[in-house]
């Protein structure tokens, strides 16, 4: 146990400010700051608002998780975090944070990937990931089809969201019925009251000429919302639970059937299901349903793993030193637009530990 990697992950993508603690594949700390509430009254994420919730938030967080972990700054083997992809300011305070703690600790820096930290995740509840893995990871700005052959370093898309994300989607549908924000989890619950199949509305992407793992959310969303129009305009109370229910089952039908055939297809016998809307709960029974009629097994982390936090990026960190991946340099800088076909952001060799000595001998004589 002592041999594993101790490493802290500093996770700032969004408008969680999470930071974890991982040694090997054994979580330690999960610390989350969170400025949804902040953003409620405007229906969505404000980049500059969630940017100074960061600024706000990181220190106290950094040290909630290290006192929960019972361990010191100085005990760890390195610090991650996500580089990519995000909001720009958002990456930025994550980003400058993980520099200024691993220079002033000699500690090396790893910019990791925001989505394959997603994937790494599921370590920590499951263990070591297959190889390859199949993943599906699905969020607020994200529905993704990816194939992993190493978590570190080969990690390739078959599909992806060509418009509308799944989590945005529930979240604008959620607006629309009045339901508040995010969308996703109040989804969920009214949907538990309704009849999947008292609306035929339509799954996007699915013909036989349609790309068979991308996905589209928009042509959903706007057929619900038109819906939901008629409804109103005629006078007629909407039935919330029932258009919840419908729009749901029509989501993760499309997500869990793709997943299911890009496994077949791919020759893999498991999937792993991740991403904020990896919580809900009728993508887990659905997924758990085909995954068994095909004999794949499913690995979805829990809940809380699902959604943005530090632990994932301490994970793929961990995955990082332990399999001795090159550092980051020190102009390492937030990604937007960070590809997932790179797993991490590495530096040129030995420059970093030049400046790790320099470190060591200003800040700690």
């Amino acid at each position: 146990m002592a041999d594993e990697p101790l490493v802290l992950g500093i996770e700032t993508s969004c408008d969680e400010t999470g930071v974890g603690i991982v040694r090997g594949t054994t979580l330690l700390a999960d610390a989350v700051a969170s400025s949804v509430d902040e953003h409620a009254r405007f229906g969505g994420v404000v980049p500059e608002v969630a940017s100074r919730a960061h600024l706000e938030a990181m220190v106290p967080t950094i040290e909630r998780a290290l006192k929960d972990a019972g361990v010191s700054a100085r005990d760890l083997d390195g610090i991650a975090v996500t580089a990519g992809p995000g909001l720009a300011g958002a990456l930025l305070v994550g980003v400058s944070a993980a520099k200024a703690y691993a220079y002033a600790l000699g500690k090396p820096l790893y910019g990791v990937n925001h989505l394959a930290s997603h994937i790494c995740v599921d370590q920590l509840e499951h263990g070591p990931l297959p190889e390859p893995t199949m993943a599906l990871l699905v969020s607020g700005g994200h529905s993704s089809l990816l194939l992993s052959a190493d978590i570190t370093s080969d990690v390739r898309p078959l599909g992806a969201t060509i418009d509308d994300a799944a989590g945005e989607a529930f979240d604008k549908i959620a607006r629309v019925l009045n339901l508040g924000f995010p969308g996703g989890p109040v989804i969920d619950r009214y949907a538990r009251e309704g009849d999947p199949e008292a609306i035929a509305f339509p799954r996007g992407l699915t013909g036989p000429r349609d790309p068979a793992y991308d996905f589209s959310f928009s042509g959903l969303k706007t057929a619900v919302a038109r819906w939901i129009e008629a409804k109103r305009a005629a006078g007629e109370e909407v039935p919330v639970r029932d258009v919840s229910a419908s729009f749901q089952e029509a989501v993760v039908d499309v997500l869990t059937r793709k997943a299911v055939r890009a496994c077949k297809d791919e020759g893999v016998d498991h999937l792993m299901i991740g991403g904020g809307v990896a919580a809900n709960s009728r993508l887990r029974a659905l997924a758990q349903e085909r995954c068994e009629a095909a004999g794949i097994r499913l690995r979805v982390p829990r809940p809380k793993l699902c959604t943005d936090n530090g632990a994932m990026v301490a994970a793929l960190g961990a995955e990082m030193v332990a399999r001795n991946r090159a550092a980051s340099d020190w102009d390492l800088s937030a990604d937007s637009s960070l590809p997932v076909t790179d797993p991490h952001v590495p530096g040129a060799v030995h420059s970093h530990d030049h400046v790790h000595e320099t470190a060591r001998e200003n800040l700690y004589p």
